[in-house]
């Protein structure tokens, strides 16, 4: 890797470092893998994209699956699927970063499929991000599936950073009994960039549980969706949550639907859209700074 790939691999993988299980992708191709005692990756026959699989009891696994795109015209599907073992913990963090100087486009679609058995746990943390100075479309199409057994737990971090000029990130969730859910996702749009989130979230066992916050802002000309469908078909838990942000002529739509299949089904939903608020403007200008840095400060401060 040169110093672009590794700063890019920073930027979206923090502070990698060579130890643990990993597979990083450059411009379409494993630059680098590792497996472990309690891992093994291996490549799909069939089609671009890994198996990894983690062994039952296994704790505190880290696993690293970067994408690296820097080539003009990489335009590519990957699909990768995860099979954790019975009460085995692991932590994972993938994500995409392009960079792109080149008038075609980039884009990178990403199908990760989860199947976790009874009494695993799983933190997925995932990041995008696009920079350059190129005119061609950086584009992202996460797809994320997961299929949580019994007794099951998965905290999912997902964020877009900046610089992605088109999204959609589409999640779907099906839970057993006991199964515990929580998602947090953050995103950022820009000039005239279009973001749509999607989840559709099934709590089909007794005592299952789905927790999703976003939080999102939009600026300039910039437009979000965010769609979501919680689905109790069970004595369960379901909160839904979409904060958002929306300055100069940024606009974003949220819509929060819940289904409630059983009567002992618990779900609820809140939506809040606006502007900054004048007081913490005033606040902070009051405290020297300008209003531009004021607003990039309470932004910051909303997306952390």
């Amino acid at each position: 890797m040169n110093d672009l790939d590794k700063e890019l691999l920073k930027t979206i993988n923090g502070n990698f470092e060579y130890n643990g299980a990993y597979n990083i992708r450059k411009n379409g191709e494993s630059i680098g893998r590792n497996i472990t005692e309690n891992t093994n990756i291996i490549s799909k026959k069939d089609k671009s994209g890994l198996e990894i699989h983690v062994k039952e009891n296994a704790f505190q696994e880290i696993i690293d699956i970067p994408v690296l795109i820097t080539e003009e015209g990489i335009q590519e599907t990957v699909y990768n699927d995860f099979y954790i073992g019975k009460n085995a913990s692991v932590i994972i963090v993938a994500g995409c970063g392009i960079h792109s100087e080149y008038d075609a486009d980039a884009e990178h679609d990403g199908i990760h499929r989860f199947y976790l058995e009874e009494g695993s746990e799983v933190k997925y943390i995932e990041k995008h991000y696009a920079e350059g100075e190129g005119k061609g479309k950086k584009t992202i199409n996460p797809v994320t599936e997961i299929y949580m057994g019994p007794n099951s737990s998965m905290e999912i971090e997902t964020s877009q950073i900046k610089g992605i000029d088109d999204a959609t990130r589409t999640t779907k969730c099906e839970l057993q009994h006991g199964a515990k859910l929580v998602i947090n996702e953050k995103i950022m749009t820009h000039n005239s960039q279009k973001a749509k989130t999607v989840f559709d979230v099934k709590l089909d066992g007794k005592n299952s549980s789905a927790k999703v916050t976003s939080r999102a802002v939009a600026i300039d000309k910039s437009k979000q969706i965010f769609t979501s469908n919680v689905i109790g078909n069970d004595e369960c838990f379901g909160h839904v949550e979409c904060d958002a942000i929306i300055k100069d002529n940024g606009k974003i739509s949220a819509t929060p639907k819940i289904v409630a299949n059983c009567t002992d089904a618990m779900l609820v939903h809140e939506a809040t859209i606006g502007k900054i608020a004048g007081e913490q403007l005033v606040k902070l200008m009051t405290l020297g700074l300008s209003k531009e840095k004021a607003e990039e400060t309470i932004i910051k401060g909303f997306l952390n």
